[in-house]
């Protein structure tokens, strides 16, 4: 008698965090890898990433728009493939890197470049087997508000400014004293 297999649980890019645990700050971006913006931003989140060393932590959530770039849920599958072998944060890289060329077989020549091991990788993007963990993302996102990309939210909150490294910076700053604040006030007595 054949046995059931167990299927595998899916890790959804929600769990998927860069960056210190103990952040004081947490940045969300929704994003899609065909975009111009995003691949833009994503040069900002690294050097954020850098510069606010242990006091940052990022998570990078899938929200292609696919009227008008249509290898972008393809690409989200493909981190979130990825993400099983643990290398997301590899091929969300490799996806920002090369935007213009998101075909299925570069896909997979990507997963080969970042140590995929998986032999099913394209067979499970054209099955579509990470297609509704993409989805679970683009959900979220409309439910939050989220309609064009990027969008970013930080410590939970959406941060309406610009995406640019001056306007990200000063709002994560704003948190880091804000918190500061929060630590302090509880500790102030008189004699």
């Amino acid at each position: 008698m054949a046995q059931k297999k167990d299927i595998p649980e899916i890790i959804s890019p929600s769990a998927i965090w860069v960056g210190d645990n103990a952040a004081t700050v947490e940045l969300v971006e929704y994003g899609d890898y065909e975009s111009e913006a995003c691949a833009k931003v994503h040069e900002v989140v690294k050097k954020l990433m850098s510069d606010y060393e242990g006091k940052l932590r990022f998570n990078f959530r899938h929200f292609p728009l696919t009227r008008i770039h249509q290898h972008a849920h393809k690409a989200a599958e493909a981190s979130v493939a990825a993400s099983q072998e643990g290398k997301f944060w590899e091929m969300h890289d490799m996806l920002f890197r090369h935007r213009r060329n998101l075909g299925s077989i570069s896909l997979k020549s990507y997963a080969l470049d970042i140590g995929i091991k998986d032999r099913n990788f394209l067979p499970k993007l054209s099955d579509s087997v990470f297609g509704w963990t993409v989805r679970a993302d683009l959900l979220e996102g409309l439910a939050k508000g989220v309609r064009d990309v990027p969008v970013f939210f930080i410590n939970g909150e959406l941060y309406e400014g610009r995406s640019d490294y001056a306007s990200l910076s000063k709002a994560i700053d704003s948190q880091l004293r804000k918190r500061k604040r929060k630590t302090k006030a509880p500790g102030k007595q008189r004699a």
